[in-house]
């Protein structure tokens, strides 16, 4: 019995590892484990009172017209072209923006079954109001996601 819980967690460490291992070597700053859980949940909740944009086309859109957000961008991404110019637009616009390791999980936490490249975390829905008390949960839990984002950026640069 012992050895089964054993077996799975070697599975899971092998599949964080090629996780790693899969990661462009722009993919900086990368979240670390604590900091990807805290950020995908935030783009899991922010999905379910649709306050998101997902894919590039989207994100590029949205920071272009101004609207403000945290952009989460996986760190998975082949070819990585494809985004390369948002980290550059996050920072022009000013927008927190933080790697996580992989697509996949970016995309199930953003309700998707296709994997997503990035995605902007708003504090407000495009369409539509939020009740008070949601919205106020979702923005404590926002600017502290953008603070140590903030953090880990200023640390690492």
């Amino acid at each position: 019995m012992g050895s089964d819980s054993e077996g799975e967690k070697s599975v899971q460490r092998e599949k964080e590892r090629k996780k790693i291992l899969a990661l462009a070597p722009i993919a900086k700053p990368l979240a670390g484990k604590k900091l990807s859980k805290r950020t995908l949940k935030l783009v899991k909740k922010a999905a379910e009172h649709k306050c998101i944009k997902r894919g590039v086309k989207e994100v590029v859109k949205s920071i272009r017209r101004g609207q403000k957000g945290v952009c989460v961008i996986a760190g998975n991404i082949s070819p990585i072209d494809v985004i390369t110019h948002v980290p550059i637009l996050c920072e022009e616009a000013e927008i927190p923006y933080v790697y996580v390791p992989s697509k996949e999980d970016l995309a199930t936490a953003g309700a998707t079954k296709r994997p997503t490249c990035c995605v902007l975390v708003m504090t407000k829905p495009s369409k539509g109001e939020l009740a008070l008390e949601v919205q106020e949960k979702l923005k404590s839990e926002f600017d502290q996601v953008a603070s140590d984002i903030t953090e880990l950026t200023t640390s690492l640069f």
